[in-house]
């Protein structure tokens, strides 16, 4: 069950029915409510292809296409409902407030007619569509490529109980790794992937989509050193619950067959906001290539002119959930700087060129970051993406620096405002606490905080 097949699939559902439910309105409006006669004119064929869109839009925002998978059918009721109301609004105020109508009343039949003509053609498709998906995971024929760590007896309990029930609910393990030594119980069951250190590599390897951790939440410190390695992204995982857990009632539960789970939920930025902070990247870095053209022409002279070499510098980074990408600036230090292997830039070093350190201090060598924003590869606002050499090396000292890689990487960050650049271990661990505390707060608010601080520090010329 391909979760880009589905995601296409609900798309041309929700785009077409919308189109035939806006035409079958149209219709009904022009023969019933205002008795004159239906025509195709080009404001109805317009209207066909377009205001469908709206609602598209709608669901976007909503996140309904953020993981088709997992929806569910008391979901989707509540997403079709929510969206045709807030598109009728919509849509009133845009088409149909100015139209020529001989009472209010017509205002109000218009209302009523578009909401239920649109919410019958979009219910049946969309419930019919979800209802196949729960289908197919309740009858195991799909799910979620799960990892279960652990390899205690609760790790074997937990998964007699999942695999033993008559009803799957989208848990299909994979294979399991160990904190401790190798269960025999459990490597009868399960594929061993492998100890816990080596957990980054095999959740690539294997595309991992769920985790269980079999470890009491009573174990808080090898639970939080679990957790610092896991947490974020698009990974799902879920722990056992104690006591205080489950009579505190601060958690959200799912009990699947008998086995209590909490559901970690690292995502703070609701699903709207993720959607427009998406939207305004592209929107923003597209009109900041296109406004900074002059600009760029002027850099990549001068630099060409100044110091021998290529005019970007192009580097591989760690972007999210690990992968690699080559970030792109304007190069600011002499060519082959690192001939003698990585190295982090000081406030005097050598190898910076004179337009270098200009372009350093006003921030104006990440500009070309706008092609990777519009890449998918960074955001405006995310921490700022390290080397695997540095990644390697920090992890060492604090393994919390995984959480950073779990979300698109930034042309500025919370700790480039606060701290600036980094040149040594020491201080990209300092700049770290600075950005762990944006991913723990993440909101558009805060992004359009850091920007506004990021403009100044260009203006200022107070880069470090």
């Amino acid at each position: 069950m391909n979760a880009s097949v589905l995601t296409i699939l609900l798309f041309i559902l929700d785009y077409s029915f919308s189109a035939v439910a806006w035409a079958v309105f149209y219709f009904l409006r022009k023969t019933q409510i205002e008795g004159s006669s239906f025509s195709s004119d080009p404001n109805f064929l317009l209207g066909v292809l377009f205001i469908p869109l709206i609602w598209i839009f709608i669901y976007l925002l909503q996140g309904t296409y953020h993981d088709v998978r997992r929806l569910f059918r008391l979901r989707i009721l509540n997403l079709t409902l929510g969206a045709t109301l807030i598109g009728v609004l919509v849509v009133f105020f845009l088409f149909l407030l100015d139209d020529q109508i001989t009472g209010y009343k017509q205002y109000y039949k218009s209302i009523l007619l578009l909401t239920i003509v649109l919410f019958t053609f979009l219910i049946i498709p969309r419930f019919l569509f979800v209802s196949y998906i729960v289908h197919k995971i309740h009858s195991r024929k799909a799910g979620f490529r799960t990892l279960l760590v652990g390899g205690s007896d609760k790790a074997v309990e937990i998964y007699n109980e999942i695999q033993s029930s008559p009803k799957g609910y989208g848990t299909d393990f994979v294979g399991f790794i160990n904190l401790n030594g190798v269960d025999t119980l459990l490597k009868d069951k399960l594929p061993y992937f492998g100890h816990f250190d080596d957990v980054d590599g095999i959740l690539r390897k294997y595309e991992i989509e769920e985790v269980i951790i079999a470890l009491e939440s009573s174990e808080h410190d090898r639970l939080k050193a679990v957790l610092s390695r896991l947490e974020g992204g698009q990974l799902k995982i879920k722990i056992l619950p104690d006591m205080y857990d489950i009579l505190s009632g601060t958690v959200e539960m799912s009990n699947i067959f008998g086995a209590l789970l909490i559901d970690i939920n690292s995502e703070v930025m609701p699903v709207w906001q993720r959607v427009f902070k998406r939207l305004l990247d592209i929107l923003i870095s597209s009109l900041a290539l296109i406004f900074l053209v002059p600009l760029f022409l002027v850099l990549a002279v001068i630099t060409k002119l100044t110091s021998p070499g290529p005019i970007f510098f192009l580097q591989d980074r760690i972007g999210m959930n690990g992968k690699s990408f080559q970030i792109i600036k304007f190069r600011t230090m002499i060519n082959d700087a690192e001939k003698a292997g990585p190295q982090l830039s000081s406030s005097n070093d050598p190898r910076i060129t004179r337009i270098g350190r200009f372009m350093r201090k006003y921030r104006i060598d990440e500009f070309p970051q706008f092609l990777n924003v519009i890449f998918g590869h960074m955001s405006l606002v995310g921490p700022r993406p390290e080397r695997q050499y540095y990644i390697d090396k920090i992890t060492e000292l604090e393994p919390q620096f995984h959480q950073l890689t779990n979300v698109r990487p930034g042309i500025t960050s919370w700790g480039q405002v606060k701290f600036g650049y980094a040149e040594n271990v020491e201080e990209m661990l300092a700049r770290m606490k600075f950005d762990l505390l944006y991913l723990k707060n993440r909101s558009l608010a805060l992004d359009f905080k850091i920007m506004l601080y990021t403009v100044l520090i260009v203006f200022k010329g107070a880069g470090k």
